[in-house]
């Protein structure tokens, strides 16, 4: 499969959009391949964007996670040195604004993490949806609560939070179907040339075209520009939901995704999100880096 990097020289044309909320779910042109390990704390820092994405132009695409291995940061010689993962997961999100607790390599490392990776094909074989909010309670327990995600009674717990059926979960756990499915995404990595994560591949369905290919972290304006080259128009950003709606959807959020999402400043950010919390509608959740909230 052929694929082309994005230049930053983009024809756009002009046109009209309507209303659309992110709790909208149709047939949509686009289609986005998120090439991530739950593991890399850059996968982790890419959350924001694509949240203000899916929100400002959601109606035009879909996501479509792709479990990826260890391609960067994570290769197996650096599990064996968790001081240099601390030190990686640290700059990261000083950098970044997204909290990477790094001092889970020290006090409970993660000695299997394939198996967190399978857990989210898994988690996937009751559904999309499903799998995605998955996803997010791993990497929150991992980054966020320095939980080891190769424990099956941490995952059943991510489970738990995700609403799945947990009987259900725990016989697919290990199955002959999970491990297809990774497989399935260790191959469509390898096909495109994915060599780096995060790598974000835009598909339009409705075209026989080549992908754009994005790898690495870049800023927002990035991404907005790809979709609009793919799309060949320039869409309208879609109206944001009201705060409380966007926490509700989501559970759990960092002032760097409101920020992020809302276009505030983090000193607004955190203004208005004390609002909420003096109205017992959030509690702030204890996190080394930043401040994270979760909706009551």
């Amino acid at each position: 499969m052929s694929l082309n990097h994005t230049g930053l020289n983009i024809s756009i044309q002009n046109d009209t959009s309507t209303s659309y909320s992110f709790f909208d779910f149709v047939q949509k042109p686009i289609e986005i391949y998120v090439f991530i390990d739950p593991l890399c704390p850059e996968c982790w820092s890419l959350e924001p964007y694509l949240k203000k994405l899916s929100i400002d132009f959601g109606r035009f695409f879909t996501i479509r996670p792709i479990i990826s291995g260890h391609l960067n940061t994570l290769n197996k010689d650096q599990f064996d040195k968790p001081r240099k993962l601390k030190d990686i997961w640290e700059k990261t999100a000083k950098r970044t604004g997204m909290s990477c607790d790094g001092d889970l390599w020290i006090e409970n490392p993660i000695s299997f993490p394939w198996i967190a990776s399978l857990a989210i094909k898994a988690a996937e074989l009751q559904g999309k949806k499903a799998g995605r909010v998955f996803l997010r309670k791993v990497q929150e327990n991992v980054f966020l609560n320095k939980q080891n995600i190769s424990d099956e009674d941490v995952l059943i717990k991510c489970a738990e939070e995700a609403k799945l059926d947990i009987s259900e979960f725990r016989n697919d756990l290990y199955s002959t179907s999970a491990k297809k499915a990774l497989q399935c995404d260790l191959k469509l990595t390898q096909e495109m040339e994915v060599d780096y994560i995060p790598t974000i591949v835009f598909f339009n369905q409705l075209v026989e075209e080549q992908g754009i290919k994005i790898s690495g972290l870049y800023p927002y304006d990035i991404y907005v520009r790809v979709l609009k080259e793919i799309l060949q128009k320039d869409p309208i950003p879609s109206e944001k939901p009201p705060l409380e709606d966007f926490l509700a959807f989501y559970g759990t959020v960092g002032n760097k995704e409101i920020s992020v999402v809302y276009d505030w400043t983090l000193s607004k950010t955190e203004r208005e999100m004390k609002k909420l919390q003096l109205r017992q509608k959030v509690k702030r959740i204890p996190v080394k880096y930043g401040s994270f909230w979760q909706y009551i």
